[in-house]
């Protein structure tokens, strides 16, 4: 249980620093959030690949697509925080 912890700690770093890099522009965020990022970007990209590739609903992905779909999801709720932000500030 504390590997797993630490593995998706670990993950959520990494995904989320390599999201930032791939989304242009600066992020107001420190390393708490990106790797939150990278965790919350896990769930949300395999919830996603589930849908798409596996035709069904599952909140558990498999791990083999762990981290690509981590790295999606990463992605995609950082373009969301940006749109949503960016209108706040307007």
């Amino acid at each position: 249980m504390i590997l797993q912890i630490i593995y998706m700690i670990i993950l959520g770093l990494i995904v989320g620093a390599i999201a930032r890099w791939i989304v242009p522009g600066r992020h107001h965020i420190g390393w708490i959030a990106t790797a939150l990022l990278g965790i919350v970007g896990a769930y949300v990209g395999g919830t996603l690949g589930s849908l798409i590739f596996e035709h069904q609903f599952s909140i558990h992905p498999p791990i083999k697509h762990s981290f690509l779909g981590a790295l999606v999801g990463a992605v995609v709720l950082l373009w969301g925080y940006r749109l949503v932000s960016g209108r706040a500030h307007k």
